[in-house]
């Protein structure tokens, strides 16, 4: 634990929000009932759940050269860097295999892969790749990732096929899992969170890592908005045109798939920039910065604490069916009444999270 100095406002705010965000879509009152945008596309797309995920990643990223920036710059003895990097990353990775195994802990049934897993990647390999090179550096690294990702999906033949297939299952991603990735899969066949998207979900935090450097160089507070938000609109302009012939696909984590996000991302964290830390019009971001103080504690603590508000049967249902059948029951639509109980649910997660925040407690793992 550690105390809260020097921070970002707006970072935290961008952080916090997700965090919020990830808890909302992630616990719905009813799965049956859920609006389309909150829920994760099928396949080929972009809905409101599927920025979720990659903007936390962006938001890695950032926090990763205002963490270590100072450390960098006064040659400070990288192996002690490394060890500490090392086993951050493995912390967080194991607490996403705790939760994995929650309620029954089977270890013959067992996932490897999860947001946590994945989050612990992208911390490792950007955190390394940061003390390690310069911006430019990382740019190329980025981009040489994406296109070589794009190229070898869609002109290596699928194995057991003719041609590059981009199908659910029926793809190199999915046939190297099916080789190398242990454990159970998400999907049966395959899963979302793969051995070959780590590599592009990386680059998701590099560019985070790279709007990190923006905001730490020599320019004025309103340069740095408008390179932020024209960053922006740039990489997302461009997502959106590469993934006319290359789907955006959260699934796969396409490199169309990791320009729109991280333009998006980029533009959110302009704005908030902009309102919070040059304006100082804090009005509303207070939830979201209460979340982003503790954001890895709070998103664990959601899912300990859904064991009861999702799990737990009270005669016949659970509690979150006997509510949205209650508010179904008062006149409210289905769809309404299931986000209805996820916005209570995130502000259960809320409490805590303001326990912590104002008790001066951040929870690093």
């Amino acid at each position: 634990m550690s105390s809260l100095t020097n921070r970002l406002i707006s970072l935290d705010a961008l952080r916090g929000f997700t965090i919020a965000a990830m808890l909302m879509v992630n616990f719905p009152g009813s799965e049956e009932h859920v609006f389309f945008t909150l829920r994760h596309t099928k396949w080929n797309g972009l809905s409101f759940t599927d920025l979720v995920a990659p903007i936390f990643l962006f938001v890695v990223g950032v926090s990763i050269v205002f963490a270590y920036s100072k450390r960098k710059q006064d040659g400070s003895p990288k192996g002690e860097l490394y060890k500490k990097i090392v086993i951050r990353s493995l912390k967080i990775f194991a607490v996403g295999m705790f939760l994995n195994l929650m309620p029954n802990f089977d270890f013959s049934d067992i996932r490897w892969t999860g947001t946590l897993h994945r989050i612990a990647f992208v911390f490792l390999g950007c955190a390394i790749l940061y003390l390690n090179t310069n911006w430019k550096q990382q740019a190329w690294i980025g981009a040489i990732i994406l296109v070589g990702y794009w190229l070898a999906l869609t002109l290596i033949p699928t194995p057991g096929y003719e041609t590059a297939m981009l199908a659910p299952g029926v793809n190199l991603v999915a046939w190297f899992d099916n080789l190398f990735l242990p454990g159970k899969m998400w999907q049966g066949t395959w899963d979302p969170e793969s051995i070959l998207t780590t590599f592009t979900s990386i680059v998701s935090g590099i560019t985070g890592m790279l709007a990190g450097q923006l905001l730490q160089r020599k320019f004025t507070p309103n340069e740095k908005v408008n390179y932020l938000m024209t960053a922006g609109v740039f990489s997302a302009a461009l997502g959106y045109f590469w993934g006319l012939g290359f789907p955006v696909n959260e699934n796969l984590w396409t490199s169309s798939f990791v320009l729109v996000t991280s333009g998006f991302a980029c533009l959110l964290l302009g704005a908030l920039y902009f309102m919070v830390d040059i304006l100082g019009k804090t009005k509303g971001t207070q939830p979201g910065i209460i979340f982003g103080a503790n954001a890895i504690a709070v998103y664990v603590l959601g899912d300990i604490l859904a064991l009861f508000f999702y799990g737990t049967k009270f005669g016949e249902h659970s509690l979150n069916e006997h509510a949205v059948n209650g508010l179904i029951n008062l006149g409210v639509t289905p769809n309404p009444a299931s986000m209805l109980y996820a916005l209570f649910f995130v502000s259960v997660n809320f409490i805590p999270a303001y326990f912590l925040y104002r008790k001066k407690i951040f929870i690093k793992l």
